[in-house]
């Protein structure tokens, strides 16, 4: 018997600690509940919940992600130092954005290669490299 969706973002939660409350679980299955990874922003997370009926204000989607993010469930990528992304595929890669569109979408990883990074200044380390790529359709 297949899992619900609902029941898939029950499980996705408890892998993390989180306690599943209703409106975790509405966002986690909206998020993951068919298996495909997503990157949304908190207002397009809204907009899905709105659609499938579910009860759930615009903070509370901001707070929630953030939760998510907190527990290593979704990885945020910010663009143009303002609008966020919230992408379910955590593992590092490196992503397109469409700008045409405002739109995120995950690059090959396979086919960049950074051969060489800055020194990090005396007292910090690199903690990670985020790389994102903005694409726009040619005239």
């Amino acid at each position: 018997m297949a899992q619900s969706q609902h029941d898939i973002g029950t499980e996705w939660l408890a892998g993390a600690g989180l306690r599943p409350t209703r409106q975790r679980v509405t966002l986690a299955a909206l998020l993951i509940g068919d298996g495909q990874h997503r990157h949304v922003t908190a207002e397009s997370l809204f907009e899905a919940a709105k659609t499938e009926g579910e009860a759930v204000s615009l903070a509370t989607v901001y707070n929630t992600l953030r939760t998510f993010c907190d527990a290593g469930l979704v990885q945020e990528v910010t663009v143009d130092g303002s609008k966020s992304y919230f992408d379910t595929n955590t593992h590092d890669h490196p992503h397109f954005f469409w700008e045409d569109e405002a739109r995120l979408s995950d690059a090959p990883s396979d086919e960049l290669v950074i051969s060489r990074l800055p020194n990090a200044p005396a007292g910090a380390e690199i903690s990670s490299v985020d790389v994102v790529i903005r694409l726009r359709k040619k005239p």
